[in-house]
């Protein structure tokens, strides 16, 4: 049968070059089974956000009445003032960080370029508890600092140590993005500029900040969204947001922490409306790589440059990881010379160790599946209904994790059915980690579909292929890189999950993250860095092959 042929499409402001493997494959109508699977992928996202919303009116709970009472208000305050203290820090050390890296004639680029995004491999708890125990009284950097004469470190508790950790933990989400920007803007405009005699301020200013303004507020958002989810930070730290007063009301007041789950949940979905709305005033931004990127000389400014640099990254890196190695060689050896006994061995390491790497392999692999007919959907066949459930497992992201495990954790004790069929297995951990990251794998598996050309879809349909055998010839060969990429995006997030962890696990069964709190928890110090060093150890190696290794070659 003869085609019509297609003439390609020019290029234009609005079409630039590169868009047109968007644009390959025409919409037409998807398969019946492929929207059937959209449809019940999307539901199955949505549910835990529309069962907390069913809960709070079906149970009385009252979010209107218990809005303005002082349980909720000071809740929310605290939570709303650390999520944006830790987010504008975040902003502009993040990218700060990003600019002396990508454009200026720093001391050491590349060694700063691998050690800056390394608080990503850092549990917020693990930072946390590593500065509690490193600079409170009686921690290791007090017997640093007795040796010139400073018998005293400040206590770190509160908002202020909250917002510490949180700012050194998250500010890779700002800056990896913005260096990535970075380092493809075109070099041409800032010559140009600084030929007619323009300062580096206002070049950064009038040329730079509007082409990294939607970098910035991306990895912004994610810093907020972290910041209003986390919960292992602040209980450590003993400040009072909604996570933390959500999970001290869930048995105890379970009507309580409905509405203050409700609250969360309405707040996280105004920030992720409010940046969208932002973003969509910016400019766009241009797409094309510069092969000579502009450098600027810090000159007088080199060394203090390279203090900065330097400062976060230890502060960032080198001392939770000092901490950690520190408490797992004290505990190691005072149990060696006949002091106190570790109350972990090898074998519970190990099966806390198996048991996270099973546990995320497995969500990973399977959040992978499931976003995979939706991205189908949205970039081959142009489905309204594959529109509607992107969007539902994208706005998941703003669902905190610990939203996600109380929701699971109510339907479990409410029904009958679910509490006999899932309470007992690892059906119901793996499906909210599914939900609470499927997003992740959500992005990459879309840029994955839209990379198969079309053009090899018409020719193996014209050599009689069907549509199994084109999607296990053509399509899962080609996605292959980017479906492994989202995959590992997943495992790694999944790792460092502490609140689903927590709450939802079955009943013995641990992972490295529930066995550290713990240890925090209770005070077994030397246990907890023997397992967070394991649980570190792990994330890096990962984040090296998925983050920082390909940052690195480009």
């Amino acid at each position: 049968m003869l085609q019509a042929k297609r003439h390609p499409r020019p290029v234009t402001a609005a079409h630039p070059a590169g868009a047109g493997r968007r644009g390959d494959f025409r919409p037409s109508g998807a398969p019946p089974l492929l929207r059937v699977a959209g449809l019940a992928l999307a539901l199955a996202f949505a549910f835990p956000g529309v069962y907390l919303v069913y809960r709070n009116f079906a149970e009385g709970a009252d979010p209107a009445g218990l809005l303005i009472s002082d349980r909720t208000l000071g809740p929310l305050w605290r939570s709303v003032r650390l999520a944006v203290s830790v987010s504008g820090t975040a902003l502009v050390l993040g990218a700060a960080l990003a600019w002396l890296t990508t454009r200026t004639d720093l001391a050491w680029r590349r060694l700063w370029r691998v050690l800056l995004p390394l608080p990503l491999v850092f549990p917020t708890f693990v930072g946390a508890a590593a500065f509690i125990h490193t600079l409170n009284p009686g921690g290791l950097a007090n017997d640093l600092l007795a040796g010139i004469g400073l018998d005293r470190t400040p206590e770190l508790r509160g908002f202020y140590g909250a917002w510490l950790v949180l700012t050194l933990m998250t500010y890779p989400y700002v800056y990896l993005p913005v260096a990535a920007r970075l380092r493809q803007l075109p070099g041409s405009l800032e010559e140009s500029a600084r030929v007619l005699g323009e300062t580096a301020l206002r070049v950064f200013g009038r040329i730079c900040l509007p082409q990294i303004a939607t970098a910035m507020g991306a990895g912004t958002l994610l810093v907020f969204l972290y910041t209003l989810s986390d919960f292992g930070a602040v209980q450590l730290m003993r400040y009072d947001t909604l996570t933390r007063a959500i999970a001290t009301n869930q048995l105890a007041n379970p009507p309580v922490a409905l509405a203050l789950s409700l609250l969360l949940l309405v707040l996280a979905a105004l920030v992720v409306l409010a940046e969208r709305r932002f973003s969509r005033r910016l400019p766009d931004a241009a797409t094309v790589q510069s092969s000579r990127p502009m450098v600027y000389h810090l000159g007088r400014w080199r060394v203090p440059a390279l203090g900065f640099v330097a400062l976060s990254a230890g502060a960032g890196v080198g001392a939770p990881l000092v901490a950690l190695v520190d408490w797992a060689a004290r505990g190691l050896a005072r149990s060696a010379t006949g002091g106190r006994s570790l109350t972990i061995d090898g074998a519970k390491v190990l099966e806390a160790t198996t048991n996270t790497l099973g546990a995320s392999l497995a969500a990973a692999v399977l959040s992978t599946a499931a976003v995979l007919p939706i991205a189908l959907l949205v970039g081959r066949h142009r489905s309204r209904l594959g529109s509607f459930a992107h969007a539902v497992v994208v706005s998941t992201f703003a669902l905190p994790g610990i939203l996600i495990a109380l929701s699971m954790r109510f339907w479990t004790l409410r029904s009958d059915l679910a509490f006999e069929l899932l309470n007992d297995t690892m059906a119901l951990l793996i499906f909210a980690y599914m939900v609470r990251f499927g997003s992740l794998a959500m992005g990459v598996t879309l840029v994955a579909v839209r990379s198969v050309p079309a053009r090899l879809h018409d020719s193996a349909r014209i050599l009689g292929a069907g549509r199994l055998r084109r999607f296990l010839a053509v399509d899962l060969p080609m996605m292959g890189p980017g479906l492994l990429a989202g995959t590992g995006l997943v495992l790694l997030s999944v790792m460092k999950e502490l609140p689903i962890s927590l709450f939802v696990s079955p009943p013995g069964f641990f992972t490295l993250t529930t066995q550290i709190f713990g240890a925090f928890e209770e005070a077994f110090i030397a246990e907890a860095g023997i397992m967070a060093v394991v649980l570190v150890g792990l994330s890096f190696v990962l984040t090296w092959f998925l983050v920082i290794r390909r940052d690195h070659l480009m």
